[in-house]
């Protein structure tokens, strides 16, 4: 077999990585996004779309075919799955409202800032309890009381969270005569920014669902071309043809990147962004 199908094929995809990696990069000085952790669900999509492309390279013998058949296995899970980085995020805010709720009514029983958060770490929701847990812990470690917050605020990375945090720290710096009321519009306007969020993926779903059945059906029409009628598809043996299905699945692997990105809701401006959660204008905020 020629080794141009091959190469082209690598050099198609190495250029696809430089643009998306320019398409991700941000301006100097603005926050990188945290890279998610490497899991064992990672792993085993990662082994899946190596069997995906052996196996599509087994039965087209088609280089392009194994890196198609790869990239497919790899991305369409998360594109065409359920949305869980949406799921966690709605978590994550309703999380941070009971929280402050939770901040608010122990406050209310004449018990200081540092004995709220402490007294709130084992009851706070799920979601964002290790970060609660932690700062709790500083807390109790002697640590003052506004660089425990900083760094809580990076660790969160939230910028719902950063809104609790930066009320708290006024608080710390005894500029807290109405960090009730603050805590109750914080909790309000969380919960109502979970439920737009909520709305919006509402309106989103049929999107998702109109894509699975373009992909299922196309997916379908390739696997029956290839089990009943290979002569259909004998012409994209040659490097010409290759090089045509390399065009048509880089179509439909930007029509995907652009269904994953629209389908993510912009997060707002944080408060807090860089090491050890440096403020926006710290110097208003201590």
């Amino acid at each position: 077999m020629s080794l141009l199908p091959i190469l082209l094929g690598l050099a198609c995809a190495a250029g696809l990585t430089l643009i998306a990696d320019g398409l991700r990069r941000r301006p100097p000085g603005s926050p990188a996004r945290r890279r998610r952790p490497w899991t064992s669900v990672d792993r085993a999509r990662l082994l899946a779309a190596v069997a995906g492309g052996v196996g599509a390279g087994v039965v087209t013998r088609w280089p392009v075919a194994v890196l198609l058949a790869g990239a497919a296995v790899w991305a369409l899970p998360r594109v065409l799955g359920p949305d869980r980085e949406h799921t966690r995020a709605v978590a994550r805010i309703e999380a941070i409202a009971t929280w402050a709720e939770l901040l608010r009514d122990t406050l209310s029983s004449a018990a200081g800032l540092e004995q709220a958060i402490t007294a709130t770490a084992p009851v706070t929701p799920q979601p964002i309890r290790p970060q609660v847990q932690a700062l709790a812990g500083a807390v109790r470690g002697g640590a003052r009381l506004p660089d425990a917050l900083r760094v809580f605020a990076d660790d969160l990375a939230d910028p719902t969270g950063d809104l609790v945090v930066r009320a708290l720290r006024q608080a710390a710096g005894y500029h807290g005569g109405q960090l009730s009321q603050c805590l109750t519009s914080l909790a309000v306007t969380a919960r109502e920014l979970a439920g737009i969020r909520m709305r919006v993926a509402a309106k989103r779903a049929a999107t998702r669902t109109a894509a699975r059945v373009i992909t299922g059906t196309a997916a379908a029409m390739v696997a029956g071309l290839i089990l009943l009628n290979r002569g259909f598809l004998a012409p994209y043996g040659s490097v010409t043809g290759q090089l045509v299905l390399l065009v048509v699945g880089a179509g439909f692997a930007a029509g995907f990147w652009w269904l994953a990105r629209v389908s993510r809701l912009p997060e707002p401006p944080r408060v807090f962004a860089g090491p050890a959660g440096t403020a926006v204008g710290a110097g208003r905020a201590s």
